[in-house]
């Protein structure tokens, strides 16, 4: 039976599911199942909006710092579908907080280091045989990369804009919290609002100096 202090982690894939809870109701409906009944208080709920191959998580940082604030345990729903992910279960690791998976309740830090351990493992794994696909097929005459007289189709065309959408919508997500910041302190045009993002050092989804237009952009994903 669940006592005390806890707070919720859960991660979504895209700006767009975090938004319409598609996903996010399954993992808060697990943690719920697991605290029912007894005497504990959620002190905390964050939500971390994966995009591409993000390795930082900032808002498991910050829960980590709640549970340590609060003395409380960090509970997730699912560890298994976390456990394909090295970067996430060294963090969880070398946390030092005390956590629960609802899935995998008895799990413990000394489990969690051995699947980051394996699912490092594993990638590492892949590559390799990837790497050796490749060699084997350059040894065979293949032709690898550059333009191979490929013509894309209309799906790839549309799969590649829905890829550029969700990593745009991911960068407006996370950039919320800030640009709200800023608002408050006074910055409210689109200019003032990319001087004060390049001034913070804060990229573009692709990697550049913000400029009005694509503020105005963010303005209206968020």
């Amino acid at each position: 039976m669940a006592t005390g202090n806890f707070v919720s982690y859960s991660r979504v894939s895209t700006a767009k599911q975090g938004r319409s809870g598609l996903g996010l109701e399954a993992q808060r409906e697990a943690v719920a199942r697991y605290l029912n009944g007894g005497r504990w208080k959620l002190v905390g709920e964050f939500v971390e909006v994966e995009s591409g191959r993000r390795s930082d998580r900032p808002e498991l940082a910050k829960a980590v710092a709640v549970c340590r604030l609060y003395g409380a345990r960090l509970i997730v729903a699912k560890l298994d579908r976390l456990s394909r992910d090295p970067g996430f279960l060294r963090d969880l690791e070398r946390s030092g907080i005390d956590f629960v998976a609802a899935d995998m309740p008895d799990a413990n830090r000394l489990t969690v280091g051995i699947m980051a351990l394996v699912a490092e493992q594993e990638r590492e794994a892949i590559s390799a045989r990837t790497k050796a696909a490749l060699q084997a097929a350059k040894a065979r005459g293949k032709v690898l990369g550059g333009y191979q007289g490929h013509s894309f189709t209309d799906a790839e065309h549309e799969a590649a804009a829905r890829a550029r959408r969700a990593k745009s919508e991911a960068q407006a997500v996370r950039l919320g919290p800030v640009i709200a910041e800023l608002q408050i302190a006074g910055i409210t045009s689109a200019y003032g609002l990319a001087k004060a993002l390049n001034e913070r050092g804060i990229p573009t989804p692709r990697g550049s100096t913000w400029q009005a237009v694509q503020v105005q952009r963010v303005l209206k994903q968020l």
